[in-house]
C-alpha cells in the first residue's frame, strides 16, 4: 500500500520525550508516508513560538496533519492556529486541550495547577525518576523506561504556562484516549476530548505512552483519521 500524496505527518512529542518514540508507529505507516518529528528549541526559556517554527520548520511537506501527544497538542494547537492553510488536520494522542485561550497549567484541575506551578518554579520541568518510571512510563518494558529516563529533555517552562488561542483550528480533529493513562487519566482527557471538539475519536487501552505500549494500535488509529473513517468510539 503507497500513500497518497497529502499523507504527510508531523509528530509532536509530549514533555521531554526524544524523537524515538515515534519509530514504531512510522514503521507500521503505509509505505511512502512523509513523517517528521519536530525538534524542540535549543535554550531553557524558549517561547511557544520558537517551538511553533521549529515544528513548521521540519514538517515533512506543504500541507500536513499534525499528530500531537499529551503537552504536544499544545504546541499542535499553536501550529494550526499560525499556518492554518497547510494543518489538513489534528489528532491528540492524550493530549492536552485547554477550553478557551488557555495553557496546559489552566488546564489542570485543581490543585494540581498549582502543585505544578511551584514544582516547575522549585526544580523546572523535569519529574523525578521515580515519577517517569511509575506514571509515564507505566506499561512499558524497564529497558524501555531505562532509556526514557537517561534522555528526557526538560522543556521551557514558558510551555507550559503559555495560552494558546482556541479560534483557528483544522476542521478535521481527531482524539486518541489511552485508557489506562496514571498520567493523565480517561477522565481528564474527557474534558480535553470535550473542549478539542473532535470529529473522529478512539480509545486504545494503554498508559499515558501508546506509541511505545501499543504501535500498531496507534498507527492504525492514525491511518483510520486520515482516510477520513468514521469515529473508531
Amino acid at each position: 500500500m503507497t500513500a497518497d500524496q497529502s499523507d504527510a505527518l508531523l509528530f509532536i512529542s509530549g514533555a521531554g520525550l526524544p524523537p524515538w518514540i515515534w519509530d514504531d508507529v512510522v514503521a507500521e505507516l503505509p509505505l511512502g508516508t512523509r513523517t517528521a518529528v519536530a525538534p524542540r528549541p535549543v535554550g531553557a526559556n524558549r517561547p511557544l513560538s520558537a517551538y511553533v517554527e521549529h515544528a513548521l520548520e521540519a514538517a515533512p511537506a506543504e500541507q500536513f496533519t499534525i499528530v500531537a501527544h499529551s503537552l504536544g497538542a499544545i504546541t499542535g494547537l499553536a501550529v494550526a492556529d499560525t499556518a492554518l492553510d497547510r494543518a489538513e488536520g489534528l489528532i491528540a494522542v492524550a493530549g492536552v486541550v485547554p477550553e478557551g485561550a488557555g495553557s496546559f497549567l489552566s488546564a489542570m484541575p485543581r490543585p494540581n495547577r498549582w502543585i505544578l506551578n511551584i514544582a516547575m518554579r522549585v526544580g523546572g520541568t523535569r519529574p523525578p525518576d521515580k515519577a517517569i518510571r511509575t506514571s509515564l512510563g507505566a506499561g512499558l518494558d524497564d529497558t524501555v523506561v531505562d532509556r526514557l529516563v537517561e534522555e528526557f529533555e526538560p522543556d521551557s517552562p514558558l510551555l507550559f504556562r503559555t495560552a494558546v488561542a482556541r479560534t483557528d483550528r483544522p476542521s478535521r480533529r481527531g482524539y486518541v484516549t489511552s485508557t489506562n493513562d496514571r498520567e493523565l487519566p480517561a477522565k481528564l482527557q474527557r474534558r480535553f476530548h470535550d473542549a478539542l471538539d473532535p470529529s473522529w475519536e478512539t480509545t486504545l487501552p494503554t498508559g499515558h505512552l501508546p506509541m511505545l505500549e501499543d504501535p500498531t494500535g496507534l498507527a492504525a488509529a492514525i491511518r483510520d483519521f486520515t482516510a477520513g473513517a468514521e469515529s473508531g468510539r
